[in-house]
């Protein structure tokens, strides 16, 4: 079994798991020994908390 199949095993094995919870999230590139990782425009899940343009602060976080 191979490392993606390994992935979308792992991921879709919840009770309520679809096959859109194992879309990959990141591109990885490597070039002139840097390697790059961004987040994929299309991913449901992106790093942080909220949408974009949504207040962003938190309600355990004192507001100023």
């Amino acid at each position: 079994m191979s490392d993606e199949e390994k992935r979308r095993d792992q991921l879709t094995s919840a009770p309520e798991a679809t096959e859109e919870d194992a879309k990959p999230r990141i591109d990885v590139t490597h070039r002139d020994g840097v390697t790059r990782i961004d987040v994929r425009d299309d991913a449901a899940v992106r790093p942080g908390f909220g949408q974009p343009g949504e207040d962003q602060s938190r309600e355990d976080e004192p507001r100023d």
